[in-house]
């Protein structure tokens, strides 16, 4: 299968991509200045690692190659081969993601592959090599999901974080020499093992297919530690992964091959802002092949027509990275490529600098109300796979939010909070898993629970979703209901679905909050505004064609409005060390819920509770969806002469 377009159907040896570039003039002197306060820049925020942690990085892969080895050599003697022939059964990793890109950072994890001969299954690898790594000096946090997407074991080797995935080959022995080029590799595999193999295959193609690779680099950095500052650099939570963000700006470097980094920058904005998505990134023709495998097509398959921001990857079988992505993660990130783009605009011409790019996101300050997902058990191990399984399907939440009348946006955070609470008695246990942690509870240490009869640990992960009402339509009246008793019961029934889900040792809580009742730790150091300030600052804006912004204040009085958020049946699980209630609860205000904690939760809230919010919190913005008239909209432009339709003069497949 090709792309239809001119161009598509032969090999192109002028330019890289599927169309020509908008331009091939060198940078301007200005571009060239600005790149380079950019470097200092980036080396200020610290996104370049040390010599000895690069060393250790490379140790730390040398000696998980040879337990893979080890590993490929015990399976391969427990199926009954002979001892020369498990000893040369082999077994290789391969690097991906962002260290194999070259623009990993100090802490970063390393995408790794392990590749196995046909005799070792995926039973081996979560089961076998899994206790394997466990038993290994040095290593910590081994935590299997072979339920993912892309099936993964997370672990700490020497403090380097490593994310393994495992592909088995149609092969008897795997060569030190194997490369994973040919196509021919795919035949006989499961889609699992051919997504794990892409990560190495796509990785490779995308440094192949970019005309510089160090200016490749150097941009993704700064696009790269941007995300991961506003807040949207999160593939499993509907944002986009590593791998995403690198192909977007390989298309911009494409589209301008003699370009610098601080050009780069400017124009990916500006690009992606405009893009007509679902029009897809490519940057390579999709190519059929000769194997039995599924290639991303979007006029054969209603799950391909359905991808939002489709971004798909240059090895075959092509796949779309960005599956992920909903409706409201799609509005967050169009929002955040504008920001930008005004930012840099104003880096270029002197009047800011490319610090005002990487500043924090404002994610637990923009709403009024937000729902904790609060993930539970008794153990670090057992709550390192649970909270990986909570999170993996709070997408699925997000998506039957959006379906919720009155709810513009539902904007997921793109991490979990970790807590380890100590408990003297199972009321607190309970209290705790519902996110009920008292002041003396909080201040509690281990030592303070140490031979106590009936003392315990909560193990506890919370995820934070944002929510935006829409604004009251004029004229309306009455009392306005939000109900999300849906998507939330529906949510605690998918994650009870896993099949390793036990009831007496894993807790969920779905509740909601306001934005004053968020708990410190949310926030940094300072950072938090007083809780009874009565004003919001006045915000001066240039811009007054555009109302897209989630966070633009609104220059109206508001009137007194009521609105209510129900739960009507949402499942909260509380962990215990004997047995989990199941108890219908309604989402209770946080001030009631202190108050029971404090009192033993002896009495929960009843079902149908209702907050009513007649004022919105003054750090809260306000929520403004983006206008449906683009005419309204003062969009970012690129300099004269250059012309972004000339990068998405593609055609669907």
């Amino acid at each position: 299968m090709r792309i239809s377009s001119p161009t598509f159907g032969r090999r192109n040896t002028k330019y890289l991509g599927v169309t020509p570039p908008i331009s091939t003039t060198e940078s301007t002197p200005r571009e060239k200045e600005v790149t380079i306060t950019l470097l200092e820049e980036l080396r200020r925020q610290g996104t370049f690692e040390s010599e000895e942690e690069a060393k250790l990085r490379e140790i730390v892969l040398g000696r998980l190659a040879a337990l893979v080895k080890k590993f490929v050599r015990k399976v391969s003697l427990a199926r009954g081969l002979s001892e020369a022939a498990a000893n040369a059964a082999g077994g290789k990793i391969f690097t991906f993601g962002s260290y194999r890109l070259g623009v990993h950072g100090p802490g970063s994890d390393i995408d790794t592959l392990c590749v196995v001969p046909k005799h070792v299954s995926r039973e081996d690898f979560f089961e076998i090599f899994e206790d394997m790594l466990k038993e290994t000096e040095g290593v910590t946090e081994v935590s299997g999901v072979p339920d993912a997407y892309v099936p993964i074991i997370k672990t700490k080797i020497s403090g380097i974080p490593i994310d393994l995935v495992m592909a088995r080959l149609a092969l008897s022995s795997i060569p030190d020499d194997l490369s994973l080029q040919d196509d021919n590799l795919l035949r006989n595999l499961d889609e699992r093992c051919v997504r794990s193999l892409n990560g190495s295959r796509v990785t490779d193609e995308i440094l192949r297919l970019v005309p510089n690779v160090s200016v490749f680099r150097d941009a993704l950095r700064c696009i790269k530690l941007w995300a991961q500052r506003r807040a949207i650099y999160s593939n499993v939570n509907g944002f986009l992964g590593g791998v995403a963000w690198a192909m977007l700006v390989a298309r911009i470097c494409q589209l301008y091959p003699n370009a610098i980094a601080g050009a780069i920058v400017s124009r990916f904005f500006i690009i992606m802002y405009q893009w007509t998505w679902p029009q897809p990134v490519l940057l390579k023709p999709i190519e059929d092949g000769p194997l039995p495998v599924r290639v991303w097509n979007p006029k054969l398959y209603p799950a391909d027509r359905a991808h939002r921001m489709p971004i798909i990857t240059p090895a075959y079988p092509s796949m779309c990275a960005t599956h992920n992505v909903t409706q409201s993660t799609q509005m967050i990130m169009t929002e955040e490529f504008k920001k930008a783009s005004e930012i840099v605009d104003r880096v270029i011409i002197g009047k800011a600098s490319w610090s005002d790019l990487f500043a924090k996101h404002d994610f637990f300050h923009k709403y009024r109300y937000y729902l904790q997902v609060i993930a539970s058990t008794g153990s670090p191990e057992l709550q390192i796979k649970w909270s990986g399984t909570v999170e993996s399907r709070i997408r699925q939440l997000v998506m039957k939010l959006e379906y919720v009348e009155s709810l513009a946006l539902a904007h997921p955070f793109i991490k979990g909070f970790e807590q380890v609470t100590y408990c003297m008695n199972e009321e607190e246990v309970r209290a705790v898993a519902q996110g009920e942690i008292s002041e003396t509870i909080a201040k509690r240490k281990k030592e303070d629970i140490e031979g106590v009869e009936g003392a315990s640990a909560v193990y506890s992960t919370t995820f934070y979703i944002g929510l935006a009402v829409e604004p009251r339509q004029p004229g309306s009246v009455g009392v306005r209901r939000l109900d999300i008793s849906y998507p939330t019961t529906e949510f605690t029934k998918l994650v009870k679905m896993w099949e390793k889900f036990d009831e007496n040792k894993m807790g969920i809580v779905v509740r909601h909050i306001r934005s004053s009742a968020l708990p410190d730790y949310v926030f940094d150091e300072g950072e938090r505004q007083p809780r009874l300030a009565q004003k919001r600052p006045k915000t001066k804006t240039t811009d007054r064609s555009s109302h897209t912004s989630p966070d633009a204040p609104n220059k109206k009085p508001r009137l007194v409005q009521r609105t209510f958020i129900s739960f009507h049946c949402v499942c909260i699980l509380m962990p215990s060390r004997h047995s989990i209630s199941e108890t219908p609860l309604a989402a209770a205000l946080p001030h009631e819920a202190l108050k029971e904690s404090e009192n033993g939760v002896k009495a929960l809230p009843h079902i149908n509770t209702a907050t009513s919010v007649e004022q919105p919190p003054p750090s809260a913005g306000v929520y403004k969806p983006p206008v449906k008239d683009t005419s309204q909209i003062k969009s970012p432009q690129l300099p004269k002469g250059e012309n972004v339709a000339v990068a998405t003069a593609t055609s669907l497949p």
